[in-house]
């Protein structure tokens, strides 16, 4: 049964997001470019104050790598944001990355990739597989792909590039409410509409078609539909309290069927990636990817 504080931010969650169906593309188009020109992807003043936080540009992109002071550790996790290819870093994303940094001893990069509706996938997979290429340069102990929401969907499709490129340095895939298919069309996705208080039906689709540059059944928007053969092992956790649910599910079952090893952790009740939220629940999530790792 959820925790007390899961059942409060049910009710908060959707009033600080702003959720709500689309009934004015060109009006939600305009805010959203609005607000990516005002956002500071910074880390919070207690996370810069505990640990070393550089920016740099890797791959062309602007990204922060995080490690503890005076650390050079032999692992890279590589950290892809939500936020539905719209929204850029927050403060739930970085206090993530120095939970990683403290309890695995690892270097945390966390690029700042292009935003739709500006940009597709097409500005961001190459670079993104490219920086975790050179990141296993200097990881001799491997490299990690994490990903929450769309952050999850462009790290699956990482993945299968460096499939498709050959040799990956990639030892794990660890992924939260991965959005895999931007087409919103996943058997079972209507009859979750009501189940979830904050993604909506018609933002997922109106986004997805912005990353995708206007056809979202291609696989590199929508890696669910790609070739799922070859990846590494997979943790992948969701809530039942979520849109994306039915595709997570079909993600895990197409992974398997093609003979991927995936540790699929789904929780009842529990909102769109919880693990990220100040919920007890939250704990529990990060033994299993501590576990995992």
């Amino acid at each position: 049964m959820p925790s007390l504080r899961h059942h409060v931010l049910v009710q908060v969650i959707p009033r600080l997001r702003h959720a709500s169906e689309v009934d004015d593309a060109e009006r939600v188009r305009r805010d959203l470019l609005a607000a990516q020109r005002q956002a500071d992807p910074s880390p919070p003043r207690r996370v810069a104050a505990a640990l070393d936080v550089r920016r740099v540009e890797r791959s062309g992109l602007p990204c922060f790598e995080v490690t503890a002071r005076g650390a050079n550790p032999g692992r890279t996790v590589v950290y892809l944001h939500g936020g539905g290819y719209v929204a850029g870093l927050d403060r739930q994303h970085w206090h993530y990355a120095a939970r990683l940094v403290r309890g695995l001893g690892v270097r945390v990069v966390l690029p700042d990739y292009p935003l739709a509706p500006a940009h597709t996938w097409r500005d961001s997979l190459a670079p993104v597989a490219d920086l975790v290429e050179r990141a296993g340069d200097t990881s001799p102990s491997g490299v990690v792909l994490m990903g929450d929401s769309a952050g999850g969907g462009l790290a699956v499709a990482v993945a299968q590039e460096l499939v498709r490129r050959g040799g990956s340095p990639l030892t794990h895939l660890v992924l939260f409410s991965p959005f895999v298919d931007v087409t919103g069309d996943t058997p079972g996705t209507e009859q979750m509409r009501q189940a979830d208080p904050w993604l909506k039906l018609t933002k997922v689709r109106l986004y997805g078609g912005w990353w995708s540059g206007g056809d979202p059944t291609d696989p590199h928007a929508s890696p669910l539909l790609g070739d799922l053969a070859g990846l590494p092992p997979l943790l992948v956790l969701c809530g039942t309290r979520d849109l994306l649910l039915p595709q997570v599910r079909e993600l895990v079952h197409r992974v398997r069927a093609a003979g991927g090893e995936v540790d699929y952790v789904e929780a009842p009740g529990l909102l769109h990636v919880y693990p990220l939220l100040p919920v007890p629940e939250a704990r529990a999530a990060w033994r299993r990817v501590r576990a995992f790792l």
